[in-house]
């Protein structure tokens, strides 16, 4: 998906934002910024990928404030919200389910115990926004997730046939709400997890997988090789891009990925998961802005 004209506007934020994260020194801050905006001046242009832009935005403010990781505070607690959130509802889900002891009684639950449950579940993580207050993203995930878009159960009937799923991972905090369904999953395929290998705004890294002690759940975990928001298929590592070619279905958290994957030839591989939070990429899947889609294609 290439860029629009409001996407001028949202990477200039993202710059102000970055930089602010990255250091508290002033006089680095605007150095920092001026060089980045320098960057999205030069290379602005609607042939151009807002991804490709951003990776080199993020590397030059990091290289200005020798920051690797201006958002490291925020993911940490990013995660440590979703992991108790994610286990909140998750125990409410199972707590769903028919109770034996009486015939027809069950909890009332928004998400359930089952694929339906855990693809919304995946989907309403995507949508939080983890840099608001713990109570206003609890209210986010009460609220339903209905898709606009609905090829689940084509995914489903596919997976079923599948060897190998490439799943890739978006957001830290969303590893958490990922399990359950990378897990079910695998009943089916052999679930290929893709993060990235160093930081680069709040997307979850190989060192986040570990630190959460999940990297045996999940089973085979591997990196993209490039520390970009989606992926920059130009810069990838040769063990993803194998991974990628070789995958019978690509699962795809998030507009990073989607703006990416877009850009390819549709084989009915690509499966998207998100909520689309701007206006060009709502515009570009035919949907309304911060509607749910989990299309096939």
């Amino acid at each position: 998906m290439r860029l629009a004209p409001s996407c001028y506007e949202c990477l200039r934020g993202l710059i102000h934002q970055a930089a602010g994260l990255a250091t508290s020194d002033a006089s680095l801050k605007q150095r920092a910024i001026r060089e980045a905006m320098k960057i999205l001046d030069d290379e602005f242009s609607y042939s151009q990928l807002s991804i490709a832009i951003a990776t080199k935005i993020h590397k030059v403010i990091k290289d200005v404030t020798h920051n690797p990781d201006p958002y490291r505070a925020m993911k940490k607690r990013e995660m440590t919200v979703a992991r108790k959130l994610s286990l909140e509802l998750l125990l409410r889900a199972q707590a769903a389910r028919p109770d034996l002891s009486g015939p027809g009684k069950k909890q009332s639950n928004l998400y359930k115990d089952e694929f339906q449950g855990y693809i919304q579940l995946a989907a309403a993580a995507n949508a939080i926004d983890f840099f608001r207050e713990p109570g206003l993203i609890k209210e986010d995930l009460r609220k339903p997730v209905s898709f606009i878009i609905d090829d689940s159960e084509q995914f489903a009937a596919k997976l079923k046939d599948a060897d190998k799923v490439l799943y890739l991972a978006d957001n830290a905090g969303e590893l958490y709400f990922d399990l359950p369904l990378v897990k079910w999953m695998k009943q089916f395929a052999h679930v290929i997890y893709a993060v990235k290998p160093s930081p680069v705004q709040d997307d979850l890294t190989l060192q986040d997988v570990k630190e959460a002690g999940l990297e045996s759940e999940l089973r085979k975990v591997i990196t993209t090789g490039i520390a970009s928001p989606g992926i920059v298929f130009s810069l990838a590592s040769a063990q993803f891009k194998r991974e990628f070619e070789s995958a019978d279905l690509i699962f795809a958290k998030g507009m990073g990925h989607y703006e990416a994957l877009s850009e390819l030839p549709a084989n009915g591989r690509f499966f998207y998961c998100l909520k689309a939070k701007c206006q060009p990429v709502a515009d570009s899947l035919g949907v309304s802005i911060n509607s749910y889609v989990a299309m096939l294609q």
